[in-house]
């Protein structure tokens, strides 16, 4: 078994964490600007937008870390961009949800397909 907690822990930590210290993650940052223009949901490098809970969880760390721009990206992309990230940075939570369709022989013998929902960080 993993030491990590379980990603659903994880994330509702994190909200609970700055609920406690009396910040609403889902309204505070329509009160707030920054340099790279009006306030909107995160954003990859790509210029798409996070949704879901992604959304609360990339505007708390942005304010917890003091990040004044809603632009996102990966290690991965960093390089391939022939950028860098700064020796001792941490990466945000983000979660992936998704389905995976799995073939299971029901109970007359027939193979019936399942979907299985899953989440990813």
């Amino acid at each position: 078994m993993s030491s990590s907690p379980d990603l659903y822990i994880r994330v509702t930590d994190a909200i609970v964490a700055d609920l406690e210290r009396g910040v609403r993650p889902w309204t505070k940052p329509w009160a707030a600007g920054h340099q790279a223009g009006p306030v909107s949901r995160p954003l990859r490098s790509t210029g798409e937008p996070y949704s879901g809970v992604n959304v609360l969880l990339l505007w708390a760390e942005a304010m917890k870390r003091g990040f004044t721009a809603p632009l996102w990206i990966t290690f991965r992309q960093a390089l391939a961009l022939g950028a860098h990230v700064r020796k001792g940075e941490r990466g945000a939570t983000v979660v992936y949800a998704n389905r995976v369709t799995r073939t299971e022989a029901g109970a007359d013998g027939r193979d019936v397909e399942r979907s299985v929902p899953f989440l990813k960080a």
